[in-house]
C-alpha cells in the first residue's frame, strides 16, 4: 500500500504523518501517533468506545479515515485536561461514579463534551439522545446521564 502524508491539529498540536492509504483514524491515532485514549470495542461503528471529536462534530474513529480529517482539528480525551485539571465532564463522571469497568469512558465523555459545546444547558431527552451511539454494559446508564447533567450545571455555574 502507499504510504500519504496527512496533517492534522490534534488536542491542539499540530500533527504530520506518514500513513497507509486506507488507514481508520482509530488506528492512526494509536498506532502512529501514540493516543492511546479511543478505545477499540467493535471495530464495526456500533459501541461508540473510539469517538473523538472531528471539527467539533462527534465521529466514531474505526469508521473515519485518517486521510479525511487533512488539515482538521481532533479531540480525544488524551487531551480534554488542562493543567493537571480535569475537563469538567470528566470530573462529573469521576464525582458521580459513573464508570464501572471504564471500557465506554472515553467515547461517553466525547460524546458528553460534543453535545455540552453545542447544547450548554441539555435536557435528560438531550443526553440519552447524545450518548444512544455508546453502548456501556456496566452502569445501566443512570450514573453517566446524571453526570453528564451535573457537569452542564456545574459549566452554568462557572461562567455566571
Amino acid at each position: 500500500m502507499a504510504r500519504i502524508p496527512v496533517q492534522f491539529r490534534l488536542n491542539g498540536e499540530e500533527r504530520a504523518e506518514f500513513i497507509e492509504s486506507g488507514t481508520t483514524l482509530f488506528h492512526a491515532l494509536r498506532d502512529t501517533m501514540g493516543d492511546t485514549s479511543p478505545k477499540g470495542g467493535c471495530h464495526q461503528g456500533t459501541c461508540g468506545a473510539c469517538s473523538v471529536i472531528v471539527d467539533g462534530e462527534l465521529r466514531l474513529s474505526c469508521l473515519t479515515l485518517a486521510e479525511s480529517c487533512e488539515g482538521a482539528s481532533i479531540e480525544t480525551t488524551a487531551g480534554l485536561g488542562r493543567d493537571g485539571d480535569l475537563h469538567p465532564v470528566q470530573r462529573a463522571i469521576l464525582d458521580g461514579f459513573a464508570t464501572q469497568c471504564g471500557f465506554c469512558t472515553p467515547g461517553m465523555v466525547m460524546a458528553a463534551k460534543a453535545l455540552l459545546d453545542h447544547t450548554p444547558n441539555p435536557t435528560r431527552e438531550d443526553v440519552v439522545e447524545a450518548i444512544s451511539g455508546n453502548i456501556c454494559r456496566c452502569t445501566g446508564y443512570e450514573p453517566i446521564i446524571n453526570a453528564v447533567l451535573a457537569a452542564a450545571r456545574s459549566n452554568s455555574q462557572n461562567a455566571g
